[in-house]
C-alpha cells in the first residue's frame, strides 16, 4: 500500500466517499464524521439500524478532544495508556458529530486505532471518522481486505488494504459519560487492566431493545453471525454435541473445539469437520471471524462452537459467541430431529 493509497482515502473522504480501512480490530467501513449524507450512506450500505450508533475514529487525543463536549481525566488517563489501540471511550459529543452517527445520542465513542494506515489516512483527512465494521449488519466482521471485497463490493468506494488485523476483534467500548465508567461491549482492553488505571469498572452484559437506541455497538441480541447456523456448547456437553453430530451426519457440520478435541475425533462422521482453536485468548480471537468466514465459503450447514473458560481474558471472545450463536437446544428445535 503507498503513499498513493492513502492519498486516494482522504480525497474520497473528503468528497463524501465510503472507505474501508484496516485497524488492528477489523477492517472499517469509514466515512466523514461531520457529513450528513456521507455517514448515511454507511447505514445504507451495511442495512444498518439507526438505533446503532458508530464508532468515531481519530488520529490521536487532541482531536478526540476537539470534538468532545467534556473529556474527563479518566479519559485523559486511558487515552495515554491504551491508544493507539483498542479501546473506544464515549464522552458526551459535540454538535459537529453528525446525530445520525451516535444514534441520536448525545454521546460519542472516539477510538484511535493502532494501525499505520489508519493513523496516516485519520492524520492527513484531519477531521474525525465515523466507521463499523465493514460488513453487512449483524455478520461476521472482516479481517482482511479480501472480506470486505467479497462482503460489499463495489458499494465502497475505495478499500484500504492494510493486510491482516492482528487483534481480530472489535474494541472494547467504556462508557465514561455517567457517574460510574461502564464497559458496553468487551473486547482486546481487559476490565482488570482498567481498573488498574482509573478504579472500580463494571461489565454490563445488555441487548438493546428492539426500536430503541443502542448505547453502544455490539449490542444486538444477534451479531457477529455467520451464514451457518450456529450454536454454542460448554465442555461438559461435549458428549451432547457429539451425539447431535452423529444423528445428524448427513449434514455438512464443523466443530470448533478447545479442549474436546480428542472427545470429538475419536466419533465424528465422515462429513464434519473438526477444527482445533488456539488455545489463548488472543490467538483465538485473531483466527475467529476468518475461520466462520472460510466456513461460510465452504457451504458449511452448521457450525458447533465449543465455549471458552469463563474469565477476564476470554470475556470479549466469549460476548461475540453468544450473539451469534444459540444454545443446541435451540438449534435442535429449529431443525427438526431428535432432541439431544
Amino acid at each position: 500500500m503507498s503513499c498513493h493509497d492513502i492519498t486516494v482515502a482522504v480525497q474520497t473522504l473528503r468528497r463524501g466517499g465510503l472507505v474501508a480501512f484496516p485497524t488492528e480490530t477489523v477492517y472499517g467501513l469509514g466515512a466523514d464524521a461531520t457529513n450528513p449524507a456521507a455517514v448515511a450512506r454507511i447505514f445504507a450500505v451495511k442495512g444498518r439500524p439507526p438505533t446503532n450508533p458508530l464508532i468515531i475514529h481519530v488520529a490521536d487525543e487532541s482531536t478526540a478532544r476537539r470534538f468532545a463536549r467534556r473529556w474527563p481525566a479518566a479519559a485523559a488517563k486511558l487515552a495515554r495508556a491504551f491508544w493507539p489501540g483498542p479501546l473506544t471511550i464515549i464522552v458526551p459529543r459535540r454538535r459537529s458529530i453528525v446525530g445520525a452517527a451516535t444514534a441520536g445520542l448525545p454521546t460519542a465513542g472516539f477510538r484511535c486505532p493502532d494501525h499505520p494506515l489508519a493513523l496516516e489516512m485519520l492524520r492527513r483527512f484531519g477531521k474525525p471518522v465515523a466507521a463499523p465494521s465493514a460488513n453487512r449488519s449483524t455478520r461476521v466482521s472482516p479481517t482482511t481486505a479480501q472480506h470486505v471485497r467479497e462482503e460489499l463490493g463495489d458499494a465502497v468506494d475505495f478499500i484500504l488494504d492494510g493486510g491482516p488485523c492482528r487483534v481480530g476483534i472489535e474494541s472494547t467500548v467504556l462508557d465514561l459519560s455517567g457517574e460510574r465508567p461502564l464497559i458496553l461491549r468487551p473486547g482486546a482492553v481487559t476490565p482488570n487492566q482498567i481498573r488498574q488505571l482509573i478504579g472500580p469498572v463494571r461489565v454490563v452484559r445488555h441487548t438493546a431493545a428492539a426500536g430503541g437506541p443502542a448505547r453502544s455497538p455490539g449490542q444486538q441480541r444477534r451479531h457477529y453471525a455467520p451464514a451457518a447456523a450456529a450454536c454454542r456448547f460448554s465442555s461438559v456437553d461435549a458428549l451432547r454435541a457429539l451425539r447431535w453430530c452423529r444423528e445428524h451426519a448427513d449434514r455438512r457440520c464443523a466443530v470448533l473445539v478447545l479442549a474436546s478435541a480428542a472427545q470429538f475425533a475419536a466419533g465424528m462422521p465422515p462429513r464434519h469437520r473438526l477444527v482445533q482453536m488456539p488455545p489463548t485468548p488472543g490467538q483465538y480471537a485473531r483466527r475467529l471471524y476468518g475461520t466462520l468466514r472460510q466456513l461460510d465459503r465452504d457451504n458449511t450447514e452448521v457450525i458447533l462452537i465449543e465455549m471458552p473458560p469463563r474469565d477476564d481474558q476470554w470475556l470479549a471472545v466469549r460476548d461475540r459467541l453468544l450473539r451469534a450463536t444459540v444454545t443446541l437446544s435451540a438449534l435442535e428445535k429449529r431443525m427438526g430431529g431428535r432432541t439431544c
